[in-house]
């Protein structure tokens, strides 16, 4: 008999569907007709033990037992699915061949080996388990993948990974909140001061976002533009152009950082000078450039786009995707990291473009105007792991009703598609340098040729309309007029506060925040803070902790995020760690780095940090008293170690 094992019902209910009929439909599990079965998870059915569990001097926070280090670790079933997971032992022990069929990625991945080992499957039953990688629900896509199975033990590493995230966030997570906590109550704070490795530090530059933004002092700045003609009696405004100022090495010790004039008086001076002066033509070049179709949407991109336009928060992005996704099987797996597609996928191109163009939504001009033959940069197997971009499916939306969030996502996704199938955008780059009285004053133009995939994404941008400007013929030499000098006046502006789209930014470009130029390097091409799949829980986290709160679009800190952000040590609320070890997952799952590698400097780290905590006088923090806890009875867990066949694979 084969068992499938699917992450959830819905997966679970999708492989079935393709596979012989009739059906025998149970609560657990659903047999087909040749004898196999297909069960599943509801989610995580396990869960990393309590400290407790471990030592029962744990029970009690105390600096002393600190650091709580397991020295074998523990899985507990959870209580409301402990009859899943008891349906799963009896089928798993039945099972002659056990097929995998997690969501493709790193979490999917871990969710069912976990219960595989959790059985003490046999190695030779272990090493026979195969892979089923599912990233669209409809019946045609489920049976290609049922027939292009994989070896299960080639996505180990993706396991291994998750694995390691999941033991790291228990052991810093609980470790530091306990130690941060307990020196908290010693200044009167007796609540807990919850630290985790992503949030802590995604609470931090939120944080400190709003304390640069009080502490800001505008400053003014200047800047110069030359009014120029071809002549000094031809003041004609086809032929008319403006050209900025570029000062000097020597007027550097007047300028800021960023080259801005400081010093009203050398501004004033410049404008007098060019004001009815001769022009001469320094350096002018002229490039044909073009933009290539930008790539499909991964989750963190597409949330991104969907709080731009929209106004969604993280959360509720992707749950209108798992919507899309599960429910109405409009597109491929949502939880996805990856912006690009497997060559294979062109097989269905021309089928998904022809759904589209049928529908009765805005999509199909778009669908009808796309050229199936264009290949664009999209297609790239090598950049392919266990799922690919999200794109619609070839399932029509016309007898679904969709609400406003799903249309408006679903239409985000097929724009972004259909944008592979049309010519890229070509235009013509002129930029200018002029010297007018010892002085160099540049411009820049660009002229559209080729309007390509932009047609799909219409701007109102004043900047891209004026960017879009053209200069009058000119070659390097001729002779101009300047035939006024102006003067403007601009003041330096804040950082602006953090929005739903811009944190979303942050999280995943982490390494512009990021002080130490090495780590900054290494961290430009990995997943930044979190991962796509874990970001919108992070925020959402930070938001139920009562550590961030909206103020209209904007996300700031609460009174009690600035004051544990204001206590913690520094170490602790900068992405530079935790996005080193990110970034070490990441090598992990790559195939690059290993268990060991990435948890024993880990452990080393948490050692020194609760060392440090002890130490840390936590001042500014409120006065709270201790809320009186509700007596309840709890009911006896049973534990399990985690299986030593675990163990020693993770030592690879």
């Amino acid at each position: 008999m084969k068992l499938y094992i699917a992450e959830k019902p819905s997966l679970g209910r999708a492989i079935a569907a393709a596979l012989p009929k009739p059906h025998k439909n149970h609560k657990t599990h659903i047999e087909v007709a040749n004898g196999d079965v297909v069960s599943w998870c509801v989610g995580h059915i396990l869960a990393q033990a309590d400290p407790q569990d471990y030592d029962e001097r744990f029970k009690k926070w105390s600096m002393e037992t600190l650091p709580m280090l397991p020295q074998q670790w523990k899985l507990i079933p959870i209580a409301r699915t402990r009859a899943q997971l008891t349906a799963l032992r009896h089928l798993v022990k039945q099972a002659d061949i056990i097929i995998h069929a997690g969501d493709p990625d790193r979490e999917g991945q871990l969710l069912v080996d976990e219960v595989i080992d959790y059985f003490n499957v046999s190695t030779a039953k272990k090493a026979a388990v195969k892979r089923l990688l599912i990233s669209d629900l409809n019946l045609p896509a489920v049976k290609r993948s049922l027939n292009s199975l994989k070896n299960n033990q080639d996505f180990m590493p993706l396991s291994i990974s998750a694995l390691a995230r999941s033991r790291a966030d228990w052991l810093y997570g609980l470790n530091l909140t306990r130690a941060y906590t307990l020196q908290g109550q010693k200044q009167g704070y007796n609540s807990v001061l919850s630290v985790g490795r992503v949030q802590t530090p995604l609470l931090g530059l939120v944080v400190r976002r709003e304390q640069a933004i009080a502490n800001f002092v505008s400053k003014p700045f200047y800047q110069v533009l030359a009014h120029l003609s071809l002549s000094q009696n031809q003041i004609n405004d086809n032929e008319c152009f403006t050209a900025k100022w570029q000062p000097s090495d020597s007027c550097q010790p007047y300028c800021d950082e960023e080259g801005r004039v400081l010093v009203k008086a050398l501004a004033e001076n410049v404008v007098g000078r060019i004001k009815d002066q001769p022009a001469i033509v320094e350096d002018i070049s002229i490039e044909q450039k073009q933009q290539n179709q930008p790539l499909a949407f991964n989750l963190s991109s597409l949330q991104i786009s969907a709080a731009k336009q929209f106004s969604m928060n993280a959360k509720l992005v992707l749950d209108v995707c798992q919507a899309l996704y599960e429910k109405h099987k409009l597109i491929t797996y949502p939880r996805s990291d990856c912006r690009h597609l497997p060559k294979e996928q062109l097989k269905q191109a021309t089928a998904i473009i022809s759904m589209l163009a049928g529908t009765k939504l805005p999509c199909n001009e778009q669908a009808k105007n796309a050229d199936a033959s264009i290949r664009s940069y999209v297609w790239n197997d090598k950049k392919i792991t266990a799922h690919h971009a999200i794109i619609p499916t070839e399932k029509s939306p016309n007898n679904i009703n969709l609400n406003s969030f799903e249309k408006n996502i679903y239409l985000l996704i097929t724009r972004q598609y259909l944008a592979q199938f049309y010519p890229v955008y070509k235009y013509q780059q002129t930029k200018l340098t002029v010297k007018i009285a010892g002085g160099l004053f540049t411009t820049n133009a660009k002229v559209e040729q080729q309007k390509g995939w932009k047609v799909l994404f219409p701007s109102n941008d004043k900047a891209a309309l004026q960017e879009n400007k053209q200069l009058p013929i000119l070659e390097k030499g001729q002779h101009l007029h300047c035939f006024q000098g102006e003067l403007i006046e601009k003041h330096t502006s804040p950082p602006e506060s953090f929005t739903d789209a811009t944190l979303l930014a942050a999280m995943t470009g982490i390494a512009r925040f990021v002080s130490d130029e090495n780590i900054r390097k290494v961290l430009r091409d990995t997943d930044g803070l979190g991962t796509d799949a874990t970001r919108a829980g992070i925020i959402d986290l930070l938001f139920k902790r009562n550590f961030l709160q909206r103020q209209g679009k904007k996300i700031v800190a609460t009174d009690i995020g600035v004051a544990l952000i204001n206590a913690l040590p520094v170490k602790a609320t900068l992405p530079d760690m935790t996005a080193q070890w990110e970034s070490m997952l990441t090598a992990i799952s790559e195939k690059n780095a290993n268990y060991v590698s990435f948890m024993n400097p880990l452990i080393t780290t948490i050692t020194e940090m609760i060392s440090e905590a002890s130490q840390q006088p936590f001042t500014g923090l409120p006065k709270v008293d201790f809320k009186p806890r509700k007596v309840r009875k709890i009911k006896k867990r049973f534990t399990k170690k985690a299986t030593g066949n675990v163990n020693s694979r993770i030592q690879a």
